[in-house]
């Protein structure tokens, strides 16, 4: 996902989605942890797309604080 594809999102959109990557990383774990993942890139695509959504949710917090 890229950011700008992030920004796009409503902040509502923006924790759903944080949720599900988020559950989506619980999986990659528990596959690694087993043995059954076989490509390790996707967990670091994953927690790049957590860190894109904690981004654009933090930026709005701060902007919404600063007027």
């Amino acid at each position: 996902m890229k950011i700008n594809e992030v920004r796009e999102l409503t902040t509502s959109e923006l924790k759903e989605k944080l949720y599900s990557f988020k559950e989506q990383l619980f999986e990659l774990r528990r596959k690694k942890a087993v043995g059954a993942l076989d490509r390790g890139e996707d967990v670091t695509a994953v927690r790049k797309n957590i860190a894109r959504v904690n981004l654009v949710i933090r930026e709005r917090e701060i902007e919404a604080e600063g007027k």
